[in-house]
């Protein structure tokens, strides 16, 4: 067995054996729901209910305003009690609906029975299909689903890659799905690939999940077009560029998309979930979430309706008296928790509880002292950039020179740089600094 892979990375702690074993269960419904209008990349959506309207669950609560954009739905029966602003994932104020929650909702399997009959709808059919549903990438980006699927004039796509990797340590929502959902995520595969016209489409699963190979290659025994490959378990190998390079040898040009490559990726969560929505003609209001961490009393993966209050959660998975760090995401990636009355939204994979023990055993977090040039940074950048000077160039706020020169925008913001600096320095920190100044955010 050839396990692909790229060159550079790290090899962080995975810590995945604290939920890879936990089954998909459903976390009760929160009183109170609080939908962003942005659940997504792109414009946020536009309200279409009013201040004590009822609801249902499933219920188109706010269309799209635009095409970068994406529908929201109700994921509980209720009344909506406000429409005001409250803090996103990044500490910032965004409008959000607030909805009370009836007490007759009910649980329903997340899973749900194939239809194959939308085999039969046109690639137009299935993108109205897909925009109607509120689909976006489930792996973190959150870039609306119909929007992805729709290759630029002039470009053209030959492969699908569906993205198994989840490399970000301590998630294994992707990894239960793919054990509990196969059949879904392949037919969701099938689905995109008619969207996009393809006829090849590839599986990638890092080496540290060999029951979710298993799970994946027993449901494309008949498939003559979809095809598992095992990769090598590494850091960041489920980036986008990484896996098209692992799995095709080809490099997305700088400042390009993966269609730049003849390649459309795309997670098996999202695909799992087009095929479930797709199926039932429904809108997205829930998701799989890994809560994991030495500071949560009973870790696993939960079904939880979108727009559940980080706070509700916790009380319902339990905190040790110990937790020290809370985060959105994994702690690669991720973002740390600046309020727990913060709810999730659709992309949000994982929420990692971390100890003050676990803090200082697993992540090291060093005194910050001046840079020693080891080019161990260099050695570990996925994209072959050059993270020291950019983090001179950003402390002197040369910020024309690190776009120009040394090629800012192609950092995707790993954090493999900041994970191996042996002087402390928050070199991708410093980054998302730069980036934000460039772009008239400051």
């Amino acid at each position: 067995m050839s396990n692909k892979t790229f060159k550079n990375g790290i090899h962080p702690d995975a810590c995945k054996e604290i939920t890879a074993g936990s089954p998909i269960k459903r976390l009760p419904f929160a009183p109170r729901i609080i939908l962003l209008l942005r659940q997504h990349i792109g414009k946020p959506a536009k309200v279409l209910c009013a201040i004590g309207d009822e609801v249902r669950r499933g219920q188109l609560v706010a269309e799209a305003d635009g095409f970068v954009s994406a529908p929201i739905h109700s994921p509980v029966n209720g009344v909506i009690k406000s429409i005001a602003k409250t803090f996103n994932q990044n500490g910032e104020l965004e409008d959000a609906i607030f909805i009370e929650t009836h007490e007759n909702n009910s649980s329903l399997d997340w899973k749900k029975d194939i239809n194959s009959d939308l085999l039969n709808l046109s690639s137009p059919e299935l993108i109205k299909l897909i925009q109607k549903a509120g689909i976006v990438g489930l792996g973190g980006a959150a870039f609306p689903a119909h929007v992805k699927y729709s290759v630029p004039a002039g470009k053209v796509v030959d492969t699908l890659i569906v993205n198994g990797s989840e490399c970000e340590p301590y998630l294994t929502s992707d990894y239960r799905v793919m054990l509990e959902c196969p059949e879904q995520i392949v037919f969701g595969a099938k689905l995109v690939m008619r969207v996009l016209g393809v006829n090849k489409a590839i599986i990638g699963i890092e080496d540290n999940k060999p029951e979710a190979i298993k799970a994946l290659r027993n449901a494309t025994a008949t498939e003559r077009e979809i095809r598992v490959e095992v990769c090598k378990t590494k850091y960041p190998q489920g980036a986008e560029k990484m896996l098209i390079k692992a799995l095709l040898g080809r490099e997305v040009p700088s400042g390009g998309l993966p269609a730049d490559a003849g390649v459309v990726c795309s997670n098996v969560t999202t695909l799992a979930e087009i095929s479930n929505l797709l199926s039932t003609e429904s809108g997205m209001v829930e998701r799989v979430v890994t809560i994991t961490g030495e500071g949560v009393e009973n870790p696993g993966n939960y079904i939880i309706p979108i727009g559940t209050p980080l706070s509700f959660i916790l009380d319902q998975v339990g905190l040790k008296t110990d937790t020290y760090e809370i985060l959105f995401g994994g702690p690669m990636m991720g973002k740390s928790v600046s309020y727990l009355g913060t709810p999730t939204i659709k992309g949000t994979s994982g929420i990692v509880v971390l100890t003050r023990a676990e803090l200082s055993g697993k992540i090291t977090y060093n005194e910050i002292n001046p840079c020693i040039r080891c080019g161990e940074c260099l050695k570990v950048c996925p994209m072959h950039l050059n993270p020291s000077q950019l983090g001179r160039l950003g402390r002197k706020r040369k910020y024309k020179e690190m776009v120009e020169k040394y090629h800012l925008n192609d950092c995707f913001e790993c954090g493999c740089c900041t994970y191996v600096c042996t002087a402390g320095i928050p070199l991708v920190q410093q980054f998302k600094i730069a980036k934000q100044v460039i772009k008239g955010g400051f």
